[in-house]
């Protein structure tokens, strides 16, 4: 029996969204996004426990994170964990963990936008298949 590997994520872009193009001509978009979940304690007092997510999305995708994204949108994002290793030019192995991108929508415009609803698309569906050679993320956090 095949395993399943989904993640659901609506969340805030903590930065613009970093695009390169590969030698072949494929976009690779890269960005943070926070989640935040509130909750009250046991004397009512609310609580927020914000996590970062290091997001990878491809070609049509990446087109459109380009064109469209900026730090502070809302987005909703579906896709899947994966986990790369690698050496840092002393040795070590690293990893970093990041959700690569199969589904997004936009949901508005955030706080730090400066587009309006309607410049932006109502949804976006990308083939992300494919080369799974991404660039290294930067590990900075936005703020």
């Amino acid at each position: 029996m095949a395993g399943v590997n989904k993640v659901i994520l609506i969340g805030n872009l903590g930065k613009d969204p970093e695009i390169k193009t590969l030698e072949s001509g494929v976009k690779v978009a890269n960005f943070s996004m926070a989640t935040t979940e509130v909750y009250k304690n046991k004397d009512g007092v609310r609580n927020d426990i914000t996590e970062w997510h290091n997001i990878v999305l491809w070609r049509g995708l990446a087109e459109l994170a380009e064109s469209y994204l900026k730090k502070g949108n809302q987005i909703y994002l579906e896709g899947r964990i994966r986990t790369r290793q690698w050496e840092d030019k002393d040795g070590n192995k690293r990893y970093t963990t990041e959700i690569m991108g199969d589904n997004l929508t936009f949901l508005g415009g955030g706080k730090d936008s400066s587009n309006t609803a309607s410049e932006q698309p109502k949804a976006a569906v990308g083939d992300n298949s494919g080369d799974d050679s991404s660039p290294e993320v930067d590990d900075d956090l936005p703020f």
